[in-house]
């Protein structure tokens, strides 16, 4: 499908966008995705600024918004809630960093379900305690897996993993890459990313490929 713009907005879906470029510091980009879902709008991640709010607003405002973990939390989370009156959910083993920017409506454990929204949770944790990747069924059918930081795409367009020091488990994060290699994504899209984009189109051998990459960064 070719892509295009609306309202500032890049079009990946008939269903999906993509916000603008933020870089929240040197050498880490990231965008926010915008999904039509049954029932409402829903936003994975979260951008730094305001600055896509009226493009947003245009396409229907955001019921629901998901953080893959407490890094994606900033100053951004409350005025989002104002704006759009959208409910956060988020996990529940980082409510201490995320509610020091905004409460969290909906606190994810360590359950793996689809919610009222049509999103299925993937508790993913390993990059972070709580990190958690979502699963959704868009328009034709496709399935959109969002990885958070669990797994993402590199400057040389492999896919790789990052332990930050001093936090999170290598072992549950092997065990969490392994888990998002049982599911069947066409379209893998990332919180941060090191390279031109953050998303890959797949089918079953290529996302085993992406899967097997990602595991051989697992620190032993």
């Amino acid at each position: 499908m070719t892509t295009s713009t609306t309202q500032k907005l890049l079009q990946l879906r008939d269903d999906l966008w993509q916000t603008r470029l933020d870089t929240p510091f040197p050498g880490l980009t990231t965008h926010a995705y915008l999904w039509r879902g049954p029932r409402g709008n829903v936003l994975f991640y979260s951008p730094a600024t305001e600055a896509d709010f009226d493009a947003i607003e245009a396409l229907g405002g955001i019921s629901a918004q998901y953080l893959s973990h407490l890094d994606e939390a900033g100053p951004n989370l409350s005025r989002i809630a104002e704006r759009f009156g959208s409910r956060l959910h988020a996990p529940a083993a980082e409510a201490e960093a995320i509610t020091r920017h905004a409460a969290i409506d909906v606190a994810l454990g360590y359950e793996r379900y689809v919610d009222d929204n049509g999103v299925e949770v993937l508790p993913t944790p390993g990059h972070s305690d709580g990190s958690t990747s979502y699963l959704v069924t868009g328009a034709a059918d496709e399935r959109y897996l969002f990885t958070g930081d669990t797994m993402f795409l590199t400057r040389e367009g492999t896919w790789s993993t990052f332990l930050p020091p001093g936090r999170g488990s290598a072992a549950e994060l092997r065990n969490s890459v392994a888990l998002l290699g049982t599911v069947s994504p066409d379209l893998v899209i990332s919180s941060a990313f090191g390279g031109d984009t953050a998303w890959a189109v797949v089918d079953d051998d290529r996302w085993a490929r992406c899967v097997a990459q990602a595991l051989s960064t697992v620190p032993a």
